[in-house]
């Protein structure tokens, strides 16, 4: 029988105290200095300041690459430049992964994708959102195809939690080439304004093949995609205000599809009468309102967290809560090309629907909307397309579907937008609502084209058209409107709705699944 060499015991737990302070030194003290120096903080204060206090636990500290290639295995870092866990933020269990810059750039290696793939099974299995902190130099080069192997399992793993758990990427440093796939088959996507930037080919490539000068910030900083590109839902200007209004997005999401929403407390009662939205349209039916208005006055204590506020500002998206039950909201912002829907938009609107969908977040939809935006641009960059998108996610919705008309209603925009005919379950119109194919104005030009020369006739006509056609009362005779109700009673209108269908099962064919209008 062979002897057994035994390390004592306090030798082992010096040499586990030795690699644990390893592993939290990252790349040592100087790449950490620079890290500082560049407004960005390390992948462990990132995690600090993201989960509750001392409720983060560690995976796979101690795992390291086993690439031997260019000198590789003298570079040994425990961790080897991803931080993997889980923790709680107020208390509710998320799993995170967090890219370290400072140890080899944060660079994708295969034993880098396995731990996040690990996390990414575990949240699966166990039923909790993820949470990843991208900030990375792309694939480690060292380790050819193997580091790209790595990114198409994360891939994978993406794709299958879609819909399964809510997950969060977060851009607080580089994020190029086929790292940014990972973040874009997420739910949401945050960026830190000035620090962090995602694009498929960098400045140098672009001018190289297409010969134009640009930037990192004009080609894929934050303020790019969260105004031109739609990439990011949200930017802010730090990472500690990307990580802290994660937080307060997390508190509205379920943290699974089995798991049923997040249910709060709340002092503000359900039957809040709101006085002030019986004077928030204008009489001149052309003047625009700021919709925002009526959504902080409806949600419980005013507490509204808007989604892609600077992209397709004639829309908006985002969460509240009623009853303390979280809530989508979706409505038309007639502060911005009138209200009405254009590509951007649709996408916009269509893409938030199916995730409320997906996690059994009811939805509640404010409609003014006097058509979709004409001329050639949108017609020839698919607006047919585009606009289909909105009206497939709120068709195949079956969640609580509820919606307001406050104004304008014309045309195919009506019908997208939630309406009876897409199986909107309470369908409420304010007095001010004008439902029908168009607005009076045009309709009359067409209806009675060639007699309206006589003075008065074009006014008179106009009236008429709008009693007998533009009126809710009108909707509300076919059942298209469940009922007209005064704005000041909207609130409680909503929550008596939501509170009677919280219930709701609906059956739907057996199918592999659908084949929405990409």
């Amino acid at each position: 029988m062979y002897d057994r060499i035994i390390m004592p015991q306090h030798l082992i737990v010096t040499e586990l105290e030795r690699k644990r302070d390893l592993a939290r030194l990252g790349g040592g003290a100087q790449r950490i200095k620079r890290q500082h120096e560049r407004g960005k903080l390390t992948a462990r204060e990132r995690l600090e300041v993201l989960l509750d206090n001392d409720s983060f636990e560690e995976f796979d500290m101690f795992v390291e690459h086993r690439c031997g290639h260019f000198g590789m295995n003298k570079h040994q870092i425990p961790g080897d430049g991803v931080v993997t866990g889980h923790g709680t933020i107020n208390g509710r269990l998320v799993f995170v992964y967090s890219q370290d810059f400072t140890v080899h750039g944060g660079s994708l290696s295969e034993s880098n994708a396995r731990k996040i793939c690990k996390v990414l099974d575990m949240a699966m299995q166990v039923g909790a959102p993820v949470i990843g902190i991208n900030d990375s130099g792309g694939a480690r080069i060292q380790e050819g195809v193997d580091s790209l192997a790595g990114y198409g399992e994360i891939f994978q793993r993406n794709v299958t939690a879609s819909g399964v758990v809510p997950q969060i990427s977060l851009i607080m440093g580089p994020c190029a080439g086929g790292a940014v796939y990972s973040p874009a088959l997420t739910d949401f996507t945050l960026m830190a304004e000035g620090t962090s930037y995602m694009f498929v080919t960098g400045p140098d490539v672009v001018k190289t093949v297409t010969h134009e000068i640009v930037t990192q910030e004009d080609l894929g900083g934050a303020k790019v995609h969260a105004s031109r590109t739609g990439v990011a839902d949200l930017a802010f200007a730090n990472d500690i205000e990307v990580l802290l209004q994660t937080r307060r997005l997390y508190n509205f999401l379920p943290l699974s599809n089995k798991s049923g929403v997040p249910v709060r407390p709340t002092a503000d009662p359900a039957d809040r009468v709101e006085m002030s939205l019986n004077t928030l349209i204008p009489e001149n039916p052309n003047k625009p309102y700021d919709m925002m208005e009526l959504l902080v006055r409806v949600v419980d204590e005013g507490d509204f967290f808007e989604i892609q506020p600077e992209y397709a500002r004639n829309i908006i998206i985002g969460f509240g809560r009623l009853e303390g039950y979280p809530v989508g909201f979706v409505a038309n912002q007639p502060m911005e090309l009138a209200g009405c829907l254009d590509i951007n938009a649709s996408r916009k609107a269509a893409r938030f629907v199916r995730f409320c969908d997906a996690f059994s977040i009811p939805l509640v939809t404010f409609v003014d909307v006097p058509g979709f935006l004409p001329g050639t641009d949108q017609e020839h960059n698919g607006i047919i397309k585009h606009g289909a998108k909105l009206i497939h996610a709120y068709a195949e919705a079956t969640v609580p579907k509820l919606t307001v008309t406050t104004r304008k209603a014309y045309g195919g925009a009506y019908i997208v937008m939630n309406s009876k005919h897409l199986c909107g379950d309470v369908n409420y119109a304010w007095p001010s609502a004008e439902i029908a194919v168009m607005g009076p104005e045009g309709a009359v030009e067409i209806v009675f084209r060639g007699s309206l020369e006589k003075e008065g006739e074009r006014e008179k006509r106009v009236d008429e058209y709008r009693q007998k056609f533009a009126s809710p009362f009108v909707a509300a005779s076919r059942g298209y409107i469940d009922d007209v109700i005064r704005p000041q009673n909207t609130r409680w209108r909503l929550c008596r709705s939501l509170a009677l269908l919280r219930t709701k099962k609906v059956e739907t064919p057996w199918k592999k699944h659908d084949n929405l209008p990409l």
